[in-house]
């Protein structure tokens, strides 16, 4: 089951890590570009478009720049550009 906004302890999880990170721990906006990206707004990570869980900025390593937005791996990315493509077991 998918957390929400709404699980107090997910609320608590996010209070404990704005408190000990401060302003760092805010989402950032970023700029995606060919081999690089550029930070416009600071903060300490993205979301993945596909599962939309953190990234640390650190971490970032999949990107579209014609999508301009950020994947967590590399199924993600394979996820949003061939939507059909299923594995076969």
């Amino acid at each position: 089951m998918p957390l929400q906004d709404s699980d107090i302890s997910w609320q608590m999880l996010r209070r404990i890590v704005h408190d000990w990170a401060g302003t760092s721990a805010e989402l950032a906006e970023v700029k995606y570009l060919d081999g690089d990206f550029r930070v416009v707004r600071p903060g300490a990570f993205v979301r993945c478009a596909v599962t939309n869980v953190p990234i640390p900025l650190e971490e970032l390593k999949y990107w579209s720049v014609d999508r301009q937005e950020a994947y967590a791996l590399p199924s993600a990315v394979l996820q949003r550009h061939f939507p059909g493509a299923q594995k076969a077991k």
